[in-house]
């Protein structure tokens, strides 16, 4: 990874393959974030190589001066930290010091640099408009939907009074961002907004003013029409969508945060005279000596120099079972001490450890993905500026050779292009689809956190899962239970081998006695009374149960007891190509009976991947186990390929991988280790059983951990996105036919010359059609 010497952000070594990014200069290559950034390079590149200097007053490429005005605030807030930079989701070549708005697109700048709160500022400042703006318009609405009052009264002044507020004050934002959209000629979706409700407002203030001098041509019976109920429910639609994808994009940072609050605040550090003390954990140096307490998280990575203890390193492996560590076991930062007490000689801290970064990996991973830009936004490049230049060429016509009276005829023309160009369907055609199909994959269990993981869904060809609690249930449980010939001779059973074995575990903190314990209660056993208890390390436990020698362990401690075990052997190798774990069970020296453990595969499971084979899926499983086990699990479901012991950064790798040979990939997993992974995947899907990091890491949620909610989440993707389409269709093409004759197309012909009021309704009338067609997705089957 190498960083920009004009901006500093930090840069792939494959741009390489993008000769406009890199430069050679004095026998050193230098990598850029884009063409703009390599032009003022070229331009003084030893300012650049040699003083390392990068232009921060500017966002990078030079695109245009975030406004100053809006930004004053802002700035004054930032300069607390300069070392937080903030880029656009949408625009990742913007960077800057301070927050504000994208030059390009209007949207507020999200931080770079991973940081522990929240600033939800604009979230807020959004969520108040839109209830202020609802409260008024809903009124609003309802007064001249039912035509109460006509001509110019008390109702037309109470539209008015109702509206303004709701356009001057819950609209600011987006005519800013309007202003600035005209003003660097980056023409977007506020672009449109700002255009299309400022008209609508203004005329109708004129009308309301000085209707007596509007020409006839603007009046239906008499009665001058009003704009104010359109200009004040679109700013209201806006503010709804901009709330709804503010929260969606809050998303992001609580995954940095959950993992940022996985490591403790302070450690406790014993000092060399063997006194101990509380310190801040920035404060803990490499070599220091530090005491973990059993239910602590483990401060810093190091190596353990005294003591015991099993520590659940989950959020590492993946693996439910807590691992057995003793004398010059190493241990990581964030995960949990669950048992006993040890010293701890701190090898990594800060941020070299192995949780900072994980943090860096998942904010690399989540800043890399460049959303789709929308086809709204991208039509508004040219739906703008086009619609700007039908209305001055309307007017223009109109007023040279039209028919008496020219100029009243002409700004008729312009002001119903304008009108009728109003961009209600096209800003409703996909947030309508979105939200009524995240609302139907939340009937079905299917959590969708925004519309590009919808978009994207469809278009997936390989999915890659993990195999602990994604495929399997994620937790260590009693899968079979054998009893040896000699003790069936003697009558025991299987409850008898269970029941003996419970009894004695219920004094082990091991987690595969506590999958033991499990079952017998589940099998309602009473448990027996034990006596003479001892551990063997590593090995299992013994005890004396009814005066009866029972000894449970593994294969190393029977071997050593030089107990027969050859009547079961066949069966418990067989239970360990099948990825069980093997308890052996002894009754004074003699084999009673073996019990299999593993993580059995969810029963939803098969189901899901036959259906996804028959979607043209490619699957492979992806996991921190052990190959042996990985290969069985594989095997058994027929998956199309296997990659075992996967640190967090091999699995992001091995996405980065697929990703580079053209495949759109989704992730699924549940784990914190798969959190990086779920970033960088195309669409991340976390199970709702698993861990907050995932989900916060992924941009699908399946509530039920249920597999096959990836096929229905394919499906409502692909009837989502079909709906768009159509809804795109409607809209435009109520535009084109619309401004056509808005325009006059028609009049040398049929003699119709569209008044503004029937712009209006038209207007509304593809917003209707675009409204119901969304709808539909409420009764698709998945």
């Amino acid at each position: 990874m190498n960083h920009d010497p004009v901006c500093g952000m930090k840069v792939a070594n494959d741009a390489t393959s993008n000769s406009e990014k890199t430069v050679e200069w004095e026998g050193t290559v230098y990598y850029f974030c884009s063409s703009s950034c390599a032009d003022k390079f070229n331009a003084d590149p030893e300012h650049y190589a040699h003083t390392g200097k990068s232009d921060r007053n500017y966002p990078v490429c030079g695109t245009a001066k975030i406004q100053k005005e809006t930004n004053a605030a802002s700035n004054n807030k930032s300069s607390e930290n300069k070392n937080v930079f903030f880029t656009c989701p949408m625009h990742p070549e913007i960077s800057q010091n301070n927050p504000g708005l994208c030059p390009k697109c209007g949207m507020a700048l999200e931080t770079i640099t991973p940081v522990d709160n929240d600033d939800d500022t604009e979230l807020k400042d959004m969520t108040r408009r839109f209830w202020w703006s609802l409260s008024l318009s809903l009124p609003l609405l309802i007064i001249t939907m039912g035509d109460l009052i006509p001509g110019v009264n008390v109702g037309n002044w109470l539209q008015a009074t109702l509206a303004t507020p709701v356009v001057l004050w819950g609209g600011w934002p987006f005519f800013v961002r309007a202003f600035e959209s005209f003003k660097s000629w980056q023409l977007n979706m506020f672009s449109l907004i700002g255009l299309g409700t400022s008209t609508a407002f203004v005329f109708s203030w004129f009308t309301l003013l000085f209707s007596s001098q509007l020409p006839e041509a603007f009046k239906i019976a008499g009665r001058a029409p009003l704009y104010f109920e359109a200009a004040a429910v679109i700013i209201t639609l806006v503010l709804m969508g901009q709330v709804l994808e503010l929260r969606a994009r809050s998303k992001t940072n609580s995954a940095i945060k959950s993992l940022l609050q996985l490591a403790p605040n302070k450690a406790l550090r014993v000092n060399s005279d063997g006194s101990e003390e509380q310190v801040a954990l920035d404060e803990v140096k490499e070599d220091d000596q530090l005491r973990v307490k059993p239910g602590g998280k483990i401060p810093v990575d190091g190596e353990i120099i005294e003591g015991h203890s099993h520590v659940d390193e989950s959020m590492i492996t993946g693996e439910p079972a807590p691992v057995n560590k003793t004398t010059a076991s190493k241990v990581t930062a964030g995960t949990l001490n669950t048992t006993g007490s040890f010293l701890l000689k701190a090898e990594k801290v800060g941020s070299n450890t192995l949780l900072a970064r994980m943090i860096e990996l998942v904010n690399e991973a989540g800043r890399s993905r460049a959303p789709i830009q929308k086809l709204a936004d991208k039509v508004s490049k040219w739906f703008v500026p086009a619609v700007i230049l039908v209305a001055v060429a309307a007017f223009t016509v109109w007023a040279i050779v039209g028919p008496a009276p020219a100029l009243s005829n002409a700004l008729i023309v312009g002001v119903s292009v304008l009108i009728i160009a109003c961009p209600c369907a096209l800003g409703l055609a996909t947030p309508m689809s979105i939200m009524v199909g995240i609302g139907r994959g939340a009937q079905e269990g299917i959590l969708i956190k925004d519309a590009e993981a919808l978009e994207l869904m469809e278009k997936v060809d390989t999915l890659v899962v993990d195999k602990t609690g994604t495929l399997t249930e994620g937790r260590p449980t009693v899968q079979y239970i054998l009893v040896s010939d000699e003790a069936e001779k003697e009558g025991l059973t299987e409850n008898d081998v269970l029941l003996f074995a419970a009894s004695l575990e219920t004094s082990s903190e091991h987690p595969l006695a506590t999958a033991i314990v499990a079952h017998a209660k589940q099998e309602k056993l009473e448990l027996k009374p034990i006596n003479d208890f001892k551990s063997i390390t590593g090995q299992g436990v013994s005890a004396t149960i009814d005066g009866k020698s029972i000894l449970i362990g593994n294969n190393r401690l029977i071997e050593e007891q030089r107990i027969d075990v050859s009547s079961l052997r066949s069966q418990t190798m067989s239970m360990r190509e099948n990825g069980q774990t093997v308890i052996f069970v002894t009754i004074d020296g003699l084999l009673g009976g073996v019990i299999g453990i593993g993580d059995a595969i969810k029963k939803t499971t098969v189901e899901a991947i036959e259906q996804l084979h028959q979607a043209g899926l490619k699957i492979v499983v992806l996991t921190g186990d052990n190959a042996t086990t990985a290969k069985v699990v594989a095997k058994t479901l027929g998956l199309d390929d296997v990659e075992a012991d996967a640190t967090p950064e091999d699995k992001l790798n091995y996405l980065k991988k697929l990703q580079k040979q053209g495949h759109i990939v989704a992730m699924a997993g549940d784990g914190i280790n798969d959190a990086p992974a779920l970033a960088k995947a195309d669409v991340g899907i976390a199970m709702g059983t698993g861990t907050d990091v995932a989900m916060n890491s992924a941009r699908i949620v399946l509530v039920k951990g249920d597999l096959r909610g990836i096929t229905k989440a394919r499906l409502l993707s692909q009837n989502t996105m079909k709906n768009i389409r159509q809804n795109l269709f409607f809209a435009f093409i109520y535009n084109f036919l619309g401004v056509s004759v808005a325009a006059g197309i028609l009049y040398p012909w049929f003699g119709l010359l569209l008044s503004p009021m029937i712009a209006s309704a038209a207007m509304s009338l593809s917003s209707v059609s675009v409204i119901v067609n969304a709808l539909r997705l409420k009764t698709q089957t998945l």
